[in-house]
């Protein structure tokens, strides 16, 4: 299973999904997990996957949770045809039929996170 880990490695808060992904890493290294990292700006290669499992920080989270309906994102604002961020990106890619389905694990931004509950997603995907 591949997870592609999303966030910005520069920022305090958004950098939370690939420390969790380093943690995990080890954890399941022997095991058919493969965690991918994602730089910002990088564009969106899915090779073919019609089904995505992402992991990254999430405005507004209280606790990590599994999003699974594209429409509970919320896009940020756009002052130029540049600013496209991954919700964005998303709902265009499964608009246009590249993608059927996606699978968020969110981190919450700010607070603790709770490791086991992101290795009982995980498992249970």
């Amino acid at each position: 299973m591949k997870i592609y880990v999303f966030g910005n490695k520069d920022n305090k808060q958004d950098k939370v999904a690939f420390e969790i992904a380093q943690k995990l890493t080890s954890l399941w290294h022997n095991q058919k997990i493969e965690f991918i990292e994602i730089k910002p700006n990088q564009d969106l290669d899915f090779a073919n996957e019609r089904k995505i499992i992402l992991m990254d920080a999430v405005l507004g989270l209280k606790d990590v949770a599994l999003l699974e309906n594209l429409d509970q994102l919320a896009l940020s604002p756009r002052n130029s045809v540049h600013d496209f961020d991954l919700a964005f990106q998303l709902k265009y890619l499964k608009k246009l039929g590249k993608i059927e389905s996606v699978k968020i694990i969110g981190i919450p931004m700010k607070g603790k996170i709770n490791l086991n509950k992101i290795i009982k997603i995980i498992e249970e995907l």
